[in-house]
């Protein structure tokens, strides 16, 4: 499909605007065709180049994609340089900004959609990479986030989050996610940033409190394996393909198919050979 991109400042309570991004897909002769949503979060350095051509890649498949600007509390809605000086300030940013602010952020999001008229009305999703894979992760407190593929979620493990690292995503996911939600965690068993006592913090909170997830470790990738500039000599184009097919097999399975009201039918596995 084509896609169309624009953006939108919306104002924030606190006294910022922060600058969505939107791609939207476009089919020749259907001028009225509607759209599942997705958020699709930033690493620490906004709204890059590899992120907007992850948007891309989302949108052209059929689905309404909205990418915000994160750090409206610090700065413009322009990427940070991949270099030294972009790199402390993201992750001084990512500290100093309130978890308040982070939730707005996907709130103003999904308002946002509700007023497109591409988007269908009904199901959002949610991704993102590195940082954006967290705040992807934790977009699951707001309801209307039906499911999340979180792409090396980055130190939900830790209190890494919120001004004094007061981040309670991970303890707030785990109790609070409703049945209907899903998500899919990808790492690398090479991430440094989500070490292997991180994944099994992460694995064992979401299994303990009965929380629908798919777990993914890739043999041998690294952390920001899926970004395809300045990734430091990690990126993979050919793992990021077979991970984008988790993606989209979530987003087709839980957005766009019409698949009624959830109900519960676990029991117990029958062990058979």
């Amino acid at each position: 499909m084509l896609i169309e991109e624009t953006f939108k400042d919306v104002q924030t309570s606190y006294g910022t605007s922060v600058r969505l991004y939107t791609f939207s897909p476009k089919i020749a002769g259907y001028p009225n065709a509607r759209f599942p949503g997705v958020l699709c979060f930033s690493e620490i350095y906004q709204v890059t180049g590899p992120v907007r051509r992850f948007a891309q890649k989302i949108a052209s498949e059929g689905f309404v994609v909205v990418a915000p600007a994160i750090y409206h509390n610090f700065v413009g809605p322009e990427p940070l340089a991949y270099d030294a000086k972009g790199t402390d300030m993201g992750n001084e940013f990512k500290i100093e900004k309130p978890l308040e602010s982070y939730d707005e952020d996907t709130k103003l999001c999904c308002d946002y959609l509700s007023t497109l008229p591409q988007f269908n009305g009904k199901k959002i999703g949610a991704t993102g990479m590195c940082l954006g894979g967290h705040l992807a992760f934790r977009s699951l407190l707001d309801k209307r986030v039906t499911c999340a593929t979180c792409f090396f979620p980055t130190d939900i493990h830790c209190k890494s989050l919120g001004k004094g690292k007061n981040d309670d995503t991970l303890t707030r996911i785990s109790t609070e996610a409703s049945q209907d939600q899903e998500l899919v965690l990808i790492f690398g068993t090479l991430d440094t940033h989500v070490p292997p006592e991180g994944r099994d913090l992460i694995r064992k909170e979401l299994r303990d409190h009965g929380v629908s997830f798919t777990f993914l470790e890739i043999h041998a990738a690294q952390h920001a394996f899926i970004r395809d500039e300045s990734s430091k000599g990690r990126y993979d184009s050919a793992i990021t393909d077979s991970c984008l097919g988790f993606l989209f097999e979530q987003f087709n399975r839980k957005l766009t198919l019409d698949v009624g009201e959830f109900v519960s039918d676990q029991g117990t596995v029958e062990h058979v050979c």
